[in-house]
């Protein structure tokens, strides 16, 4: 059994092209990570420089973790509800894509959109601290640790 990328790629073009199409999970999926920038920002941006070296043992930059955890819930459960009110499931069903294509496609369209929302996020708050922290503020923020656990550990928690 061999699963044909281009039945994959299919699959999430459509999803990708619904999701433009539905307002409401724009919505939500702006609010959502929006949520998540505004407490550490306000957190961060308030801070006095004498101030900053307790940021180097705390990890503001991890709270962020939780838009690629929450994001992808709501792509996906948009994705059943959305083939469910479009009465689009069953047609689909019936095309020649195997299950197994069917939910990587489905997969892939929630995952992507979420890695892509919570990188854009991160870089959005790392260039306001780098503009508007106070010089030591930013410095102690931004340390190798952090910013490497946010790469690496984005994907990881988008995907599971």
């Amino acid at each position: 059994m061999s699963v044909r990328a281009r039945r994959i790629n299919a699959i999430l073009r459509k999803e990708l092209r619904e999701y433009s199409r539905n307002r409401s999970l724009i919505v939500a999926m702006a609010v959502l990570p929006l949520v998540f920038i505004i407490q550490p920002l306000v957190a961060v941006l308030g801070l006095a420089s004498q101030e900053a070296s307790p940021l180097r043992q705390e990890h503001v930059l991890l709270y962020m973790l939780g838009i690629p955890t929450l994001v992808p819930i709501f792509v996906a459960a948009y994705s059943v509800v959305g083939e469910r009110q479009q009465g689009a499931l069953e047609p689909a069903l019936t095309t020649p894509v195997k299950s197994e294509e069917f939910l990587l496609g489905k997969a892939l369209a929630a995952f992507l959109p979420s890695l892509g929302i919570a990188y854009l996020v991160y870089a959005i708050f790392l260039a306001l601290v780098l503009a508007f922290a106070r010089p030591n503020v930013a410095s102690a923020l931004l340390q190798g640790p952090d910013l490497l656990a946010q790469v690496v550990f984005t994907p990881l928690l988008a995907g599971w």
